[in-house]
C-alpha cells in the first residue's frame, strides 16, 4: 500500500477517504484519492489556524496556485491538525478559511489521524507526493517558498513526460462565495478615540480601517474591499489584513499585519504612509534602523506610550510582534527605553524578548520568550507601570516592567516555558488560572482591573493584577451570537478589546460575529454597535456608500423597551406625521460629534418605505424632528406596521459618562380607501 492510501484508510469500495469520515471546506464534496488524486502532484499542507508560522506559509502556497492549477497536475489540500480543542470545530475552521482567503480544498483532521500516520511533528509540515500516492519531499516550517517552487516544478515535469499526470478538474466551492454580506467582516481589533468620541476598528476580513461615531455612523473607511500596500491618499491606500490600531491627535497607527508593515494614517491631511516595516516578512530579531528600513514580522498589536521621561508625551509606539515572538518598539521622537541610551526619532527595534517561541519570564527583557504576542496594553502610572500582554500561544497574560523591562507572569499557562500546551477555561489565581489562546487585554485605569479577550473560549475576563485573581465577566463560552446579560451573552473568538466612556463601556471585537459589541459594565448587558452610513457620511475608498446602506440595518439593544402605540386608520395618498418627544435624564445632553439617529422599518411591509426618506438624525434635543410617512397610492395591503428605532446617544454635562439608549416604536396601520380628515401627528414619547 502507498503511503497516500495508507495514510487517508482509503477503501477502493467507497471511493473516499475511507473509515476517517473527514470533512471538507472548499470542495463540491469528499475528495476520493482514486478519482480526484491519483494522477496528481498532491501537496499537504498540515496546519493549525492559530499558528503565526502556518499564516507566514499561505502566501508562498497562494502563489504557487497562481503558478500551477489542478490542470497542470497539481493539487494542493490544506489538512487542519488542530492545536487547541476550539480549532477542531469546523465552523471556526471556516471562519479561519475565509480569514485568511484560503481557496485550496481543507480537511478537518480533528482527530490528528493523518498527522499520525504521516508522522508529522510540527506546524507547519508540507508533504510533497507522487500521482501514486507515493511521498517525495517534505518541508517543516516556513521560510521554504524557492525549495517548495523547485521541488513542485521538477515532480510535474518528471510525471508529466512520464505520461502520469491526469488533468482532470476537482470540485471546488469556495466556502467565501456563500457568506451574506456584511459591513464588518473578522474585525480584529478596536480602540477609542477619547478626544473626539470616535471609535477605530481594524476591519481586517475588509482590508480596511474604520473610524466611526459612537452610534456606529462611519465617518472615514480607508482601504478594502481587496488587500494590497500602497500609500497615498485615502481613496487610493490599501491594506492586508490589519490588526492592532491606536490614535492620537487625529493620527491613527496601525498593525498592517500580512503587509508586515506599520502604517500612520493622518485623518487631517487624509493620507497614508508607512514608519515601519518593508513590507518583505523580516527575520531580524534586534533592530535598530530607522523604521521605514526595518524589516519586520506580522505586527499584531499597537499601543502609544511614553519614554523615560516622567512627562506623558506618547512619543513610543509599543509593537506585539507575533512573528518574531517579541516586544519592540517605533520611537516616535528622540527618547529613551529603559536600560537604553538616548535612540533618534524613527528607531525601530526590539524591547523584550528573545524571539525564540516560550513562555519564559526573566528579570532581563532579552532573555525572556513569548509566544505569539497578540495583544497589548498600558498602565503608566504607579505602581503598575507596565505593559500588559497577552501572549497568545502560551495561553498567558504577562507583564513587561516600563522601569526595567522585566518580563513577568500574570495569569493563565504554567512553570515550564517550553510547555505550550497548558491552556483550559478554568477561573483562578495566577498559574491556576487557564485561558485559551487570548488575542487582546485593555486596562481600566479607573477600577485598576485587566480584561481579557479569552478568544478561544468565547469570554472576557477579567484580571486584577494586585491579587492575580482571573474569573470570567462575560460570555457562557458557547461560539455563538447571542446579547443580552453578561451571564447569558456569547462571544466567537473575540480578538480585541478596548475601555471608554470613563470606564462605563467595554467595546469588543467579536471577530467570528462580524461585530463589534458594547457591554454596559454599569448595567451589566450587551448591545451591538450598528455599523452604518448615512448621507451624510464621508465615506473614502474603494467600498461602496449604497452597499454600506442596502446591507446594514441597525438593530437595537434587547434591552431597548419596545411601545406599542394604538392603532391609526390611513388611507392612499395620505402623510402621516410622528412627532418624536423624547426626554432625557436630568443633567444630560446629546453627545456632540456622535449624531443621535432614527430608522423607520416596515418587517413584511416594505412597500410602505418606497419613496420614503427611512433615516435621519436628532441634533437638539430641544427641537425634535418630524418623521413623516405618505402612504402609497398602490396599496398592498390594508393592515400594517410601521417601526421607528430611535438611537440617542447622551453624556452628563461635564461629559464625564455617555450613554447609547434605544427604543422602538410600533404604529399599526389600518388602511382603507376610505378618506380620512385631518390627522394629528402622532406623538413618539419615552423618557430615559
Amino acid at each position: 500500500m502507498d503511503v497516500l492510501s495508507g495514510a487517508l484508510l482509503y477503501s477502493r469500495g467507497n471511493g473516499g477517504w475511507g473509515k476517517l469520515r473527514l470533512e471538507w471546506l472548499n470542495t463540491e464534496g469528499p475528495i476520493s484519492v482514486y478519482k480526484d488524486l491519483g494522477g496528481k502532484v498532491v501537496i499537504l499542507d498540515f496546519f493549525t489556524y492559530c499558528c503565526i508560522n502556518c499564516i507566514h506559509l499561505l502566501p508562498d502556497l497562494h502563489a504557487l496556485e497562481h503558478t500551477y492549477s489542478d490542470k497542470d497536475g497539481l493539487l494542493i489540500v490544506g489538512v487542519h491538525s488542530a492545536k487547541f480543542p476550539n480549532e477542531k470545530v469546523l465552523d471556526n475552521i471556516k471562519s479561519a478559511v475565509l480569514r485568511y482567503d484560503i481557496t485550496h480544498p481543507v480537511v478537518n483532521d480533528a482527530d490528528a489521524s493523518l498527522w499520525q500516520e504521516l508522522e508529522v511533528s510540527c506546524w507547519p509540515t508540507v508533504v510533497i507526493l507522487g500521482p501514486r500516492g507515493n511521498m517525495l519531499f517534505s518541508l517543516i516550517g516556513e521560510g521554504h517558498k524557492e525549495k517548495l517552487f523547485l521541488y513542485t516544478s521538477i515532480a510535474l515535469k518528471y510525471y508529466k513526460d512520464r505520461g502520469q499526470i491526469r488533468a482532470n478538474k476537482i470540485g471546488i466551492k469556495l466556502y467565501k462565495d456563500s457568506l451574506p454580506p456584511s459591513p464588518l467582516l473578522f474585525p480584529g481589533k478596536v480602540t477609542v478615540d477619547h478626544l473626539s468620541k470616535r471609535l477605530v476598528i481594524a476591519d481586517t476580513g475588509h482590508h480596511r480601517i474604520l473610524v466611526v461615531w459612537k452610534n456606529g455612523q462611519i465617518q472615514y473607511s480607508i482601504g478594502g474591499p481587496n488587500p494590497g500596500r500602497k500609500d497615498g491618499i485615502f481613496s487610493e491606500s490599501t491594506f492586508n489584513s490589519p490588526q492592532g490600531v491606536a490614535i492620537m491627535n487625529n493620527i491613527i497607527y496601525v498593525a498592517d499585519t500580512e503587509n508586515h508593515l506599520i502604517r500612520k494614517i493622518d485623518l487631517e491631511a487624509e493620507m497614508v504612509s508607512t514608519v515601519a516595516g518593508i513590507g518583505i516578512q523580516g527575520t531580524d530579531k534586534e533592530g535598530g534602523a530607522k523604521g521605514e528600513q526595518q524589516p519586520i514580522s506580522s505586527p499584531w498589536d499597537v499601543i502609544l506610550g511614553s519614554s523615560g521621561s516622567e512627562v506623558q508625551r506618547d512619543d513610543i509606539l509599543w509593537i506585539a510582534m507575533a512573528g518574531t515572538h517579541q516586544i519592540w518598539a517605533l520611537l516616535l521622537d528622540c527618547g529613551r527605553l529603559p536600560k537604553k541610551n538616548d535612540l533618534k526619532k524613527g528607531t525601530c527595534l526590539r524591547f523584550a524578548g528573545s524571539g525564540n517561541e516560550e513562555n519564559r519570564n526573566n528579570a532581563y527583557p532579552h532573555k525572556a520568550g513569548f509566544a505569539q504576542p497578540s495583544g497589548l496594553s498600558l498602565a503608566s502610572e504607579d505602581p503598575w507601570s507596565c505593559l500588559f500582554v497577552a501572549d497568545s500561544e502560551s495561553s498567558t497574560v504577562r507583564t513587561v516592567s516600563l522601569k526595567d523591562g522585566a518580563v513577568k507572569h500574570l495569569v493563565g499557562g504554567e512553570r515550564d516555558p517550553m510547555n505550550l500546551f497548558a491552556f483550559g477555561d478554568v477561573d483562578g489565581v495566577g498559574i491556576s488560572a487557564k485561558l485559551q489562546h487570548p488575542l487582546g487585554v485593555t486596562w481600566d485605569k479607573k477600577r485598576n482591573l485587566l480584561y481579557v479577550a479569552d478568544s478561544y473560549n468565547h469570554k472576557i475576563k477579567v484580571v486584577d493584577p494586585k491579587t492575580k485573581q482571573c474569573t470570567t465577566l462575560a460570555g457562557t463560552g458557547d461560539a455563538s451570537n447571542v446579547s443580552s446579560s453578561f451571564t447569558e451573552s456569547t462571544f466567537n473568538e473575540p480578538g480585541g478589546l478596548c475601555i471608554g466612556e470613563n470606564g462605563e463601556l467595554l467595546y469588543v471585537a467579536d471577530t467570528n460575529n462580524h461585530q463589534i459589541k458594547v457591554m454596559d459594565l454599569e448595567t451589566k448587558t450587551i448591545s451591538v454597535l450598528p455599523v452604518f452610513s448615512s448621507g451624510n457620511a464621508v465615506v473614502d475608498g474603494p467600498f461602496l456608500v449604497e452597499k454600506v446602506e442596502k446591507q446594514t440595518i441597525p438593530k437595537l439593544p434587547k434591552s431597548a423597551p419596545a411601545v406599542q402605540l394604538p392603532p391609526v386608520a390611513a388611507s392612499p395618498g395620505q402623510t402621516l406625521q410622528f412627532q418624536l418627544r423624547l426626554d432625557l435624564p436630568l443633567g444630560t445632553k446629546l453627545t456632540e460629534g456622535a449624531p443621535s439617529c432614527w430608522f423607520l422599518t416596515a418587517e413584511g411591509n416594505e412597500w410602505l418605505l418606497q419613496g420614503q426618506v427611512p433615516s435621519g438624525e436628532i441634533e437638539n434635543i430641544a427641537n425634535q424632528p418630524t418623521i413623516s410617512l405618505q402612504i402609497p397610492g398602490n396599496c398592498l395591503s390594508p393592515e400594517a406596521v410601521i417601526s421607528v428605532s430611535v438611537f440617542l446617544y447622551y453624556c452628563s454635562a461635564d461629559s464625564s459618562a455617555c450613554m447609547m439608549k434605544g427604543v422602538l416604536f410600533s404604529q399599526p396601520l389600518q388602511i382603507s380607501d376610505a378618506q380620512q380628515g385631518c390627522t394629528a401627528p402622532v406623538e413618539l414619547k419615552y423618557a430615559f
